[in-house]
């Protein structure tokens, strides 16, 4: 992508009504753009990170067997009544024109159970595992802090069918261990503990995973022997670490990027979801749910991966692998610029080739810190007259000069 053709600007000073880094630095550097509070638009370059979480997550359901489908947005009212939980105060609720009431996806809960009632009759039917991406939209009275909370997000949304708890426990861990690796992979991992927190209606515990940042609403205690944290909601009834017994923790803010809860049978009992087991006795599917939200996940990732000069991204969710720089307007600086643009293309190399006339040395490197592409490749009149040019990592102060020949080799990852 050509940057004199990208579809957004970049800010020189911060927006003042917004405390969080991450959305500081997202809406300076043009990945999203707020409409108003907890409503904010995807630019190219931000909606090019979200894919890459998308594809990520995408990736790890699919490695422990998830199926993915895409559920409706548009909820007749009866689903809700169904469950007694119509009278969510965060629920957005419409009517049609034949008068007929509608929730906007708060959850899928009430969309899914139904559906695999019309899959599963048998044990032989189960386990299923079912996942979505798709488009939530809560009615938060103080959304704040970015992307971080919002009124309409996009969230991973997987649910678990069961014919035992146990087997609902071998898969819990299944999903405990993608979580890790997905958090791995977006670069926030070390910064990323298991929580134990509240069940609510569904189970005495659930487990969530607490992101450290100073913009997080959540206070987690870690245990400072194994790194298993408890959510403050639940530290009172726990003196010691359930996990390895040790009774010195330390208090961090934190924002969650993921939750996974035993439902058990709170909802298939509300849809009589039962299946016959091998002989012949109904009995009631057990549930298991498991959620992330990608754009709280992106603003964590900033959160956690940012200098005085803007973003770091990490490698595998950067909106491009290499930030291409011309510095001076003449012809030979243009034309080797180009001819690397090509190429990287050729290779499928994603590349941002800032190839703009009115903008100073000086800007262009700014712009770049502050976009925070994992590389940096300048062509500039030093450059070439040695045969070379200039590569930067953003998250190192030290460039390397590289010949022209060897350049496209370098980031074939």
């Amino acid at each position: 992508m050509r940057q004199s053709k990208l579809f957004s600007k970049t800010l020189k000073e911060a927006p003042k009504d917004e405390k969080s880094v991450s959305a500081k630095l997202l809406i300076r550097a043009g990945f999203i753009d707020k409409v108003s509070s907890g409503l904010y638009n995807f630019l190219p370059l931000g909606y090019r990170v979200h894919k890459k979480i998308e594809d990520i997550i995408r990736e790890e359901m699919n490695n422990i067997d998830a199926q993915e489908v895409y559920l409706i947005a548009l909820h007749p009212k009866e689903f809700w009544e169904k469950t007694n939980r119509w009278g969510i105060k965060e629920i957005f609720k419409l009517k049609s024109q034949s008068d007929k009431e509608y929730a906007l996806s708060w959850t899928h809960e009430e969309i899914i159970t139904p559906l695999a009632k019309k899959v599963i009759s048998s044990y032989r039917d189960l386990p299923k595992y079912v996942y979505q991406i798709q488009v939530k939209m809560r009615d938060e009275l103080r959304p704040k802090s970015g992307i971080l909370r919002t009124k309409e997000f996009i969230m991973k949304d997987l649910y678990s069918f069961h014919y035992s708890k146990s087997d609902l426990d071998n898969y819990y861990e299944r999903v405990k261990n993608a979580y890790f690796k997905i958090f791995e992979r977006c670069g926030v991992l070390p910064f990323t503990y298991l929580t134990l927190a509240s069940g609510g209606t569904f189970s005495d515990y659930s487990h969530e995973f607490q992101t450290i940042c100073s913009a997080g609403e959540d206070t987690i205690h870690i245990c400072s022997e194994c790194d298993f944290a408890i959510n403050k909601e639940v530290k009172s009834e726990f003196n010691r670490c359930p996990v390895c017994g040790n009774n010195n923790f330390v208090k961090k803010n934190a924002i969650e990027v993921g939750n996974i809860f035993k439902l058990g049978i709170k909802y298939s009992k509300a849809f009589n979801l039962t299946f016959k087991d091998e002989n012949g006795k109904n009995k009631t599917v057990i549930m298991g749910c498991y959620g992330i939200g990608l754009g709280r996940l992106m603003g964590a990732i900033v959160e956690t991966n940012n200098d005085e000069n803007g973003i770091i991204w990490p490698e595998e969710v950067a909106p491009y692998a290499v930030h291409l720089i011309k510095l001076e307007d003449k012809e030979a600086i243009e034309k080797i610029s180009d001819k690397i643009y090509r190429d990287f293309k050729k290779n499928n190399i994603e590349v941002l080739y800032d190839d703009r006339t009115d903008k100073s040395p000086g800007e262009k490197f700014a712009e770049a810190d502050l976009i925070g592409i994992p590389y940096r490749v300048v062509v500039s009149k030093r450059t070439l007259s040695k045969g070379c040019v200039e590569v930067k990592r953003r998250d190192e102060d030290k460039a390397e000069l590289v010949k022209i020949d060897s350049i496209v080799s370098k980031f074939r990852f």
